[in-house]
């Protein structure tokens, strides 16, 4: 009998102790997403399942062109996915369906299609020391930053950085952020 218990103890602890380090891993190094609806194409499509990198920016701050996940804020565990363009400090505008950082034009190397609605971003958007300007690659086929129910995102906001593609498997791989 006491064997029983010391084997059905040693169980209990082995899952306590998997139980806990699944948890510190999904809190603080990595999260299973997946991407719903098709503003990030060609990038991200609709379905892909995605690993965040929910530790690097506990160390590094977050760049221009990270593709980044953060909640929505009027629908509980809904996450959204987008790309950063505007940092802290710059000064944000759609000028003719292109972007412009403090009055030049952004030169962007993921072949989006030029803005069809600038939004909030048709008058100059000042982003605070720690707000982000954030776009969807499918330009006119995203609610992002230049939506009031986006808006910008503050860095408290951010919950990772979208770092490995694990589905589908033919498209496996890290994620090319620039």
């Amino acid at each position: 009998m006491k064997s029983i218990l010391k084997e059905l103890l040693a169980w209990l602890m082995v899952i306590a102790v998997g139980v806990a380090a699944s948890y510190l891993v999904v809190t603080y190094v990595g999260q299973r997403t997946q991407v719903s609806g098709e503003s990030m194409e060609t990038t991200l499509s609709d379905r892909d399942h995605l690993i965040v990198d929910k530790i690097s920016y506990r160390f590094n701050e977050p760049k221009r062109y990270d593709i980044i996940v953060f909640p929505y804020r009027l629908e509980k565990n809904t996450y959204y996915i987008k790309r950063i363009i505007g940092l802290p400090g710059e000064t944000v505008q759609i000028v003719d369906g292109y972007v412009y950082i403090n009055g030049v034009r952004l030169d962007e190397h993921y072949g989006n299609e030029a803005m069809n609605e600038a939004g909030l971003a048709a008058e100059p958007v000042v982003l605070g020391a720690d707000e982000y300007f954030v776009l969807g690659d499918n330009r006119n086929n995203s609610q992002d930053s230049r939506t009031a129910n986006v808006g910008v995102i503050h860095r408290d906001e951010i919950l990772g950085r979208a770092w490995v593609r694990i589905w589908p498997l033919s498209d496996f791989g890290v994620i090319k952020h620039e």
